[in-house]
């Protein structure tokens, strides 16, 4: 070992460097002239097309031919539709007004589907059913309502408690439905 001499860490790193740029700088100007040449000789070789626009059609106006048929613009046709329209909201007014000119009930907060029917009785001769809402029991008659829709109670059996709802259809008038509450098996709570 003693006939080899060693360049200090830096002049070898600096000789290793200084031999891969001197490689790089002979392949980058070879190819780089070959790359030229390729586009020159592309750029001769290549012609632009150009698309033919085709001409416009002529328009040609055509007279109205539906001048014998029913006029969209009548003022009588206008006046049959709006007595119309009036009629079917003083009839949807009529639906919903008992329901706004009364005093809300404590079960019309919540959703029918936070409420759980739990039980049945009679009491005082009267069916009874057991709701179970937000962790509270309460007993509820034919006549109560319930739930957010103008929910009225209009049936109760061992089984379901029977509502009439007030909603809006997808047009905006106010019609009404029938919904149920059904009795909830094995509501009770285990701990």
């Amino acid at each position: 070992m003693m006939g080899r001499k060693f360049l200090p860490r830096g002049a070898a790193a600096l000789a290793l460097a200084a031999a891969a740029v001197a490689l790089l700088a002979g392949c980058g100007s070879d190819s780089e002239g070959d790359l030229r040449e390729w586009m020159a000789e592309l750029r001769a070789t290549t012609r632009p097309r150009a698309l033919k626009v085709t001409e416009p059609t002529q328009f040609l106006p055509q007279d109205y031919e539906g001048a014998d048929g029913v006029d969209p613009f009548n003022p009588q046709k206008l006046t049959q539709a709006l007595r119309r329209d009036s009629e079917q909201s003083s009839a949807n007014a009529s639906l919903i007004a008992p329901e706004l000119a009364r005093r809300k009930e404590p079960l019309e907060a919540y959703p029918l589907d936070a409420m759980k029917m739990v039980g049945s009785l009679n009491k005082e001769g009267q069916p009874t059913a057991l709701i179970n809402v937000d962790k509270l029991l309460y007993q509820v008659k034919v006549g109560n309502h319930l739930g957010q829709n103008y929910g009225r109670i209009v049936a109760i059996t061992e089984t379901e408690v029977r509502l009439r709802e007030i909603v809006q259809d997808p047009g905006g008038d106010w019609v009404e439905r029938t919904t149920t509450l059904e009795l909830q098996e094995g509501s009770g709570e285990k701990k």
